[in-house]
């Protein structure tokens, strides 16, 4: 992997670990389909009455069925493939514009030293998890 990039998923995973990101990539679809097709199956049967019962069943389930299936965004950082974190690293890159670093520590350090920088870093690194990964995010409580 080249240092750049190499160095962009570093400042990535530190900023996703301080701000105790989650996400979950193949199961929360599985969630929303189960809440949506419950809702749908008890209006069928009951009536208005029977979406909101089986909206709120349905709720529950895929809650149930997406719990315990998010895990810390570093680690599916790390396990990118190339093409992914080049795709990654070039979004990051965007948002650094023509910011010069070193080595991955002093990329690190000016970025979480600026609050503004911080949070463009943060969003860019969002936006490509919900929009290429499909992942839902979650913050640690």
């Amino acid at each position: 992997m080249a240092p750049r990039v190499d160095d962009v998923m570093r400042l990535c995973c530190e900023i996703s670990a301080h701000d105790q990101i989650k996400v979950a990539v193949k199961n929360s679809a599985k969630g929303a389909a189960m809440a949506g097709g419950t809702a749908f199956v008890c209006g069928l049967i009951a009536g208005p009455m029977g979406i909101a019962v089986g909206g709120t069943v349905g709720g529950i389930l895929g809650t149930w069925l997406t719990s315990g299936q998010f895990r810390a965004l570093p680690e599916i950082l790390m396990e990118l493939p190339p093409t992914q974190q080049k795709k990654l690293y070039d979004d990051v890159v965007a948002v650094l514009g023509n910011l010069d670093w070193m080595d991955a520590a002093q990329l690190i350090a000016f970025v979480m030293g600026n609050a503004t920088l911080q949070q463009q870093v943060t969003a860019a690194l969002l936006n490509y998890v919900t929009k290429e990964l499909r992942a839902e995010v979650r913050y640690q409580d």
